[in-house]
């Protein structure tokens, strides 16, 4: 059995035939995804009195019929149990129904506390509730307790329920006698930490959430260390059970179209980078993940890998290894710049070192972080605030013109803070004054987030110790490219007045053909290590970051800025405007932090140039680079040493994350004439991963032009 890939080297073999064939299924012929989709969820219509309860209750009801009533299934031959059956789930809703609607929303970009369960099981946490409860003299924080209790107990019977599946059925004897003590009670070896970790991640996911997985080989790597040192498995079973943890991760595959994929979303693994007092977290179960992305290919827990200045050669060399199979499986933080963003935000040492991301890539503290982030198109804003469609505008010179776009920045992040802060709680002129109020109800996510149980508050009243509102920037470089256009067209080279150029654009160009091709082609826009463009990126950057800035400390929670698009750009083309570097009314344009397609001439490494002339570090939740390179670039070991080069230069410049996509257009469009041949093959499009055959056409194209530039 082959697994697809775009790279010249052939996939290794490490993993047993039944292993790969259990792969092979998940992956190639969708056989646990398909049987998820045929029940939706529970249905809440005949619980007596439903719809009059209030909401804690009906969460509560909800959750336990999920736990009493969801499907058990046991997979041929696995080694890990725990299945999240219930198709409403994938639509990011908990999947319970009540006159054919879904009673809540889930929860996604988190990563949860699995050290908790690790160390002492759903009893200890059990324990903690009940001491909270005991300590706790605020009477109208007693129902919260009380959910958290029906959670634990959901939880308990979700387990009970795989316990009975499993009894007696001598080919998962091993399933049972690891499930019989975890996520019961704290794990005391490898085999029961990742059982431990898989279960509570499919009990979440089960319930309507998408959580992220956090440092997996930091979670498992001492309990590998201890289990090799005194004989009880080997590397090659370690490697086996954990590569079950990640073909469980495939049973949402349907193989089906459905607008961005069927891509399992916010399930980022982070591996490797250094602990509070900076030893390197490194170890087996590092190269054992790597080993299982590079056989199997599987992109649905996509791995983002910290790296810095000490990094040795032999991790970056793996990494490059699996990168050049495409899927843009594995990507790259710099650990030495986020370090040194989040310690200028003000995250204590010891806890920025912990962190992961929120199951996407935006940077967080696993396990207490509250996060929310608020996209803002900076292309629409200079076309419809600054520029008003083109009509009614006129500025004498560029400074006016920038200096009305940064005032349009500014107050656009106050109304966005206005907006979501008063969604969450009350505003008042005394930050002490803010009272939270709950969304909607979370409580099965807020086991597991720090310190909701100790302050008796959900994950979405203030419980975490952390609660973060981030406004994300996207379309910088086609702000930054118009600004550049304008500046030159008008004000430098005179080619047309302001007003002239503005009637142009307002007319898509028409009747001014040769100006365009110009603009398209003359200019040295971002992407080219141009420092004319690069600087005009790094000021909206800047000028973003201080205005999220002035909101920090309006109230309790803080407003970090980040840099994504999280592939909005093809829902955003729809209402943007022809563009002042020569784009079209309606074109698909950059994505995150990268450059306009068609416009970085000049390679891999002028495009890291460009992006790492910004200071990236105030961009606190991240700033994504996407960068595709074609199979050929990569091959061999010449390709090799240029990617681990190339990553070296990044954490050398001050990148912040970097996406390497290994991707072939012709590929691309043959899959695009023939999916049946391409069932598994994988494109990364923002934060995730997804198989490029279940992309609706728009998807694909956007996709093929990106690639196709390079």
């Amino acid at each position: 059995m082959q697994f697809d890939t775009l790279s010249k080297e052939a996939r290794p073999v490490r993993l047993s035939e039944q292993t790969r064939a259990f792969a092979y299924e998940s992956l190639y012929e969708f056989r646990y995804g398909l049987d998820t989709e045929r029940c939706a969820g529970v249905e809440m219509d005949e619980t007596k009195g439903f719809g009059a309860m209030p909401p804690l209750a009906r969460y509560d009801a909800a959750v336990a019929k999920i736990a009493a009533e969801a499907p058990v299934r046991i997979c041929a031959g696995e080694k890990i149990s725990g299945a999240a059956t219930l198709g409403g789930a994938l639509k990011h809703c908990v999947p319970a129904y009540f006159r054919g609607e879904p009673v809540f929303p889930g929860v996604s970009h988190l990563t949860v506390d699995y050290k908790t369960v690790l160390s002492g099981g759903y009893e200890g946490l059990r324990a903690r509730i009940c001491a909270a409860e005991a300590a706790c003299a605020d009477r109208q924080k007693l129902p919260f307790y009380r959910s958290l209790k029906n959670a634990v107990d959901s939880f308990e019977a979700w387990h009970a329920r795989y316990l009975a599946a499993l009894a007696g059925r001598r080919e998962y004897e091993n399933n049972y006698r690891i499930l019989s003590r975890v996520p019961k009670y704290g794990a005391t070896c490898f085999y029961e930490a990742v059982q431990s970790i898989w279960f509570t991640f499919a009990f979440l996911r089960l319930c309507g959430n998408w959580p992220g997985i956090g440092r997996l080989d930091a979670l498992l790597g001492g309990y590998l260390k201890r289990d090799l040192a005194e004989g009880r498995l080997t590397l090659a079973e370690a490697r086996e059970i954990l590569a079950h943890f990640f073909i469980k991760g495939c049973e949402w595959i349907t193989g089906k179209s459905d607008g961005s994929g069927d891509a399992q979303h916010y399930q980022n693994i982070v591996l490797a980078g250094t602990d509070g007092r900076g030893r390197d977290v490194t170890n087996e179960v590092t190269y054992l993940v790597l080993d299982i992305v590079e056989e199997l290919g599987i992109g649905d827990f996509p791995i983002a890998v910290r790296i810095g200045k000490n990094t040795e050669e032999k991790l970056l060399v793996r990494i490059a290894e699996v990168i050049r199979h495409g899927g843009g499986i594995v990507a790259v933080y710099n650990e030495d710049l986020i370090l040194k963003s989040l310690a200028g935000y003000g995250y204590p040492a010891e806890e920025a070192a912990e962190f992961a991301n929120d199951g996407c890539w935006e940077v967080q503290i696993p396990g207490k972080t509250q996060f929310t982030y608020i996209p803002v198109d900076a292309l629409a804003l200079l076309q419809k605030k600054t520029l008003n469609g083109y009509e009614g505008v006129s500025f004498d010179s560029f400074e006016a013109l920038y200096a009305k776009f940064t005032a349009d920045l500014n107050e656009k992040t106050e109304a966005i803070f206005s907006e979501v802060a008063g969604g969450f709680g009350q505003i008042s002129e005394d930050p002490k004054q803010w009272r939270w109020k709950e969304v909607f109800p979370c409580t099965v996510i807020s086991l597991f987030e720090e310190d909701c149980i100790g302050r008796g508050l959900s994950y979405l009243e203030g419980g975490a110790v952390y609660n973060v509102f981030s406004p994300h920037i996207g379309g910088v470089a086609d702000a930054a490219n118009s600004l550049l256009a304008i500046r030159k067209i008008v004000f430098e080279e005179k080619r047309v007045s302001f007003n002239a150029f503005m009637e142009i654009l307002r007319k898509n160009w028409e009747g001014a053909e040769p100006l365009r091709r110009y603009a398209l082609h003359r200019i040295a826009y971002y992407g080219n290590d141009s420092d004319e463009a690069d600087g005009l990126v790094a000021q909206i950057l800047d000028d973003f970051a201080a205005a999220c800035g002035r909101m920090d400390g309006c109230c309790p929670v803080s407003f970090p800025p980040g840099v994504s698009t999280f592939g909005r750009q093809i829902g955003w083309a729809a209402g943007r405007l022809a563009s002042p570097h020569g784009r079209l009314k309606g074109e698909v344009l950059a994505g995150n932090c990268s450059p306009t397609p068609g416009t970085d001439c000049r390679g891999a490494t002028a495009v890291i140039a460009s992006y790492c002339k910004a200071d990236l570090a105030k961009q606190v939740t991240g700033a994504a680079l996407d960068l595709p390179l074609l199979p050929s670039a990569v091959s061999g070991e010449e390709g090799i040493a240029a990617l681990v080069a190339l990553m070296r230069g990044f954490v050398a410049l001050g990148g912040y994350f970097l996406q390497a996509d290994v991707a072939d257009p012709d590929v691309f469009r043959r899959a695009q004439e023939h999916p049946e041949a391409f069932p598994a093959l994988s494109v990364r499009i923002s934060g995730w991963n997804a198989r490029f055959v279940t992309l609706d056409r728009e998807w694909q194209n956007m996709i093929i032009e990106r690639d196709a530039e390079k």
